[in-house]
């Protein structure tokens, strides 16, 4: 699909009609006019100040002028802008509109004569959303500091000006300037080593120029940016493992088995077409457990288990190689498009690679927290085809475009077979290459591959209305249910000790925690801990559901451990359960305040402004 035929009004040349208003954006989440000026390249020259915690320096935007007389307009979040010149190097007027909430202010450029390119010179403002700085203290080496960037859903706006949207594919370089000894990674393609800056007097701090370059396009979104102390581990000619040197060597042990995952998804959903993917585990503040920055997944150190037993989260990233970033959601509505089809062909990659019993264990897993989250939902946020009018596309983030999106297709599966949905799916990812797509899109592709379809199962149900549709297919798992034969032993009186666990993996500890009734209380608890250590366990996914628990049943000995936990993990997924838990009570609520007020400077703003609301 071609960017144009998103706006219908272009393509016809409808917008040089001087009479009536022009048509709103097809992306209500961006004040951007991408079907008036379309930006197709950026430049990046970009200062990296840890001292006064920003970026800046220029921007240099290629454009598509589909409306000759149109401005440029961008996305932009806190920026501070300077100037704005023309590629002959002459000033070009430009406005900042209205403050529009958390979209930002849309910045008017002006454009002149054929201007085909515009520099903006800017910085970021305080506190941007998308950059977190670290001070050395919170880094695992605790020498230098660190910078990451987080752009997913619309937080790239705050500290790149561009057109902020998903549907807007560009492609990217940069030439960045870091501190010497730190070293710089993007989500663009770079294997050099830093250039050295020569000094212009002593007093300036001694710096490096990284020089990155993508040339496939991409979302905005998707450009990344990490500077740290960092050290790497080749896995294989086309992978690495990234971190700070004292996490590396868990990490690389961790992850070991990248290249065998990139060699599996391309057996299953054809070649692999961003050359390297390489791995970068950061600090903990990051809010997330992974994202999928094309070739250079970040991820968060709680995925490090010791064991092998979390990388489902590197099949998940993996993934969105296809679904997410190689075929993008148009919208932020269309946001099930990037994660139902990525839940998908995760458990496929897990099935493939680990047996189809781990495969329906997580699956069986996530079912259940998909039925847990349903419940507290409104129903309009359980739709797919989610309608986002007046809301952030983080509201519409749970666990329903991720589970119920993967259901569908599981459910697809079952109606038309695997080897009839096999090469559907290839060709989806194959045709739409570097393209953003709607769920109309896929709605149209789907049933003209299987006209029978709507007579097996009821796509528009699965789509376009709220909850799960009664066919919905429900794995099964023999580990799990030797959990519950367990559980109900304890139930029955049996003590913890002669519990048949041996040989548990994680998902089977989760059952058993998750499992566990209401009201079992403190001596119960206590109990627990002394035999199977949940307080010292080092896997994080059983750490908190264990903590969750903890303060559930009021187990004061883990309160020191609760706050050690809450104070250095930034990732959203376990911090909004824990304070919401802790918020039950009128004691765990002062107590979480506490807590919050010491960590929330350490939280990225993806944590930080979805924990701002429990405190409002």
């Amino acid at each position: 699909m071609s960017y144009r035929s998103l706006f219908p009004l272009a393509a016809a040349g409808l917008l040089a009609c001087a009479q009536g208003p022009l048509p709103a954006p097809v992306d209500a989440h961006s004040l951007s006019r991408p079907d008036q000026v379309l930006v197709q390249h950026v430049s990046l020259d970009l200062n990296l100040d840890f001292e006064g915690q920003r970026v800046h320096g220029r921007a240099t935007l290629e454009l598509e002028r589909i409306d000759t007389g149109a401005p440029l307009i961008l996305d932009t979040h806190g920026l501070v802008i300077e100037a704005v010149r023309g590629a002959d190097g002459g000033e070009r007027q430009w406005t900042l509109g209205k403050e529009q909430g958390r979209l930002g202010r849309a910045l008017s450029i002006q454009l002149i004569g054929d201007d085909a390119a515009v520099s903006v010179l800017y910085s970021s403002g305080e506190g941007a959303e998308a950059l977190q700085f670290l001070v050395p203290s919170q880094t695992d080496g605790g020498q230098q500091p660190f910078l990451f960037t987080q752009g997913q859903a619309i937080l790239t706006r705050s500290w790149i000006p561009l057109q902020d949207s998903p549907a807007v594919r560009i492609t990217y370089d940069a030439t960045i300037r870091a501190p010497r000894d730190l070293t710089v990674l993007m989500s663009a393609g770079s294997r050099n080593g830093p250039t050295p800056v020569l000094e212009g007097s002593k007093d300036v701090a001694p710096t490096d120029l990284w020089r990155f370059r993508m040339e496939n396009a991409i979302p905005s979104y998707l450009i990344a940016l990490a500077c740290g102390e960092l050290a790497s581990h080749d896995v294989s000619e086309r992978c690495a493992i990234w971190a700070e040197p004292g996490v590396l060597a868990s990490a690389a042990a961790e992850f070991a088995d990248v290249e065998r995952m990139v060699q599996c998804a391309e057996g299953l959903f054809g070649a692999y077409q961003w050359g390297r993917y390489d791995l970068l585990v950061l600090p903990p503040a990051f809010p997330y457990g992974g994202m999928e920055n094309p070739t250079l997944t970040f991820l968060t150190p709680t995925t490090i288990a010791g064991d092998q037993s979390l990388v489902s989260i590197i099949a998940h990233e993996l993934a969105h190689s296809w679904s997410g970033n190689l075929v993008t959601n148009a919208t932020w509505e269309d946001f099930w498009l990037n994660e139902g089809f990525t839940v998908y062909c995760e458990g496929r990659i897990m099935e493939e690679l680990y047996g189809q019993e781990r495969a329906n264990m997580e699956g069986l897993l996530a079912w259940q927290n998909l039925e847990q989250e349903l419940k507290a939902l409104e129903p309009w946020q359980t739709v797919l085809n989610i309608d986002l009018a007046g809301h952030h596309p983080d509201d519409g983030f749970s666990g329903v475009p991720y589970n119920k999106g993967a259901l569908f297709l599981k459910r697809v599966e079952e109606c038309v077979g695997r080897e009839a949905l096999d090469p559907v799916l290839e060709e989806w990812f194959s045709a739409g290459s570097f393209q953003s797509r709607s769920t109309q899109e896929w709605r149209t592709y789907l049933l003209e591959a299987f006209p029978d379809l709507s007579a097996q199962m009821d796509v528009g149900e699965w789509l376009d209305a709220p909850g799960l549709p009664s066919d919905a297919p429900r794995p099964e798992s023999d580990a799990l249910t030797r959990v519950d034969g367990e559980l109900q032993r304890l139930a029955e009186g049996s003590p913890c000790s002669e519990l048949n666990s041996d040989g548990w993996v994680t998902g089977q500890w989760l059952r058993f925690l998750n499992g566990l009734p209401v009201g079992i209380g403190a001596k119960a608890m206590a109990e627990l801990d002394l035999n199977f250590g949940f307080g010292v366990n080092g896997n994080s996914e059983i750490l908190f559901a264990w903590l969750r628990l903890a303060i559930r049943e009021g187990y004061s000995k883990a309160d020191e451990r609760l706050e050690e936990f809450l104070t250095t993990v930034g990732r959203r997924k376990f911090l909004m359960p824990l304070y919401e838990e802790l918020c039950a009570t009128p004691e765990g609520r002062a107590r979480a305040e506490i807590i919050y007020r010491k960590a929330r400077p350490g939280y990225h703003a993806v944590s930080a402004i979805s924990l701002d609301s429990l405190f409002d």
